[in-house]
């Protein structure tokens, strides 16, 4: 088994259950040193796609689950490393139990480009049913997102 920071829609304990059914969540914390922006809007179906970056002033809220092999397989077919479109990175996670190295996706595209309003919810919704605070959920529903039609 091997631990999994989620910060996009794979927050929500529910999902990551459908998902990765042998893969209990852990823990929540913060990935400091990186903050959540999108990228690769020609690649998402309806705008750009969650990632992570390098800021040092800046961080995520992230759930770590504890991933089996199995499951792993399956969530980089979810999250499209299978087909290069994300890798894998090592990161250190801060949590309430101390510090912890772990591994999430990155987009391998440019960053830039908005997300649509109903994936901004999805991710505000994982996040709030994850624990996130208050204010980081807010903050994800008040990011400018792609007008209809566009």
């Amino acid at each position: 088994m091997t631990l999994y920071a989620a910060y996009g829609t794979n927050l929500d304990p529910a999902r990551m259950s459908e998902r990765c059914p042998h893969s209990p969540l852990q823990a929540t914390g913060w990935l400091t040193g990186w903050r959540l922006t999108f990228g690769g809007e020609e690649h998402g179906w309806d705008g750009a796609l969650a990632t992570i970056v390098q800021d040092a002033f800046e961080q995520v809220f992230v759930a770590i689950y504890d991933v089996t092999s199995e499951d792993e397989a399956e969530l980089d077919k979810w999250d499209a490393a299978d087909t290069g479109l994300f890798f894998k990175t090592k990161v250190r996670v801060s949590t309430l139990s101390g510090e912890t190295v772990v591994w999430a996706y990155v987009l391998d595209a440019y960053e830039g480009g908005l997300p649509s309003a109903s994936y901004l919810g999805l991710l505000a919704d994982a996040a709030e049913a994850a624990g996130a605070p208050a204010d980081y959920v807010a903050a994800l529903r008040r990011r400018p997102c792609r007008s209809i039609g566009l």
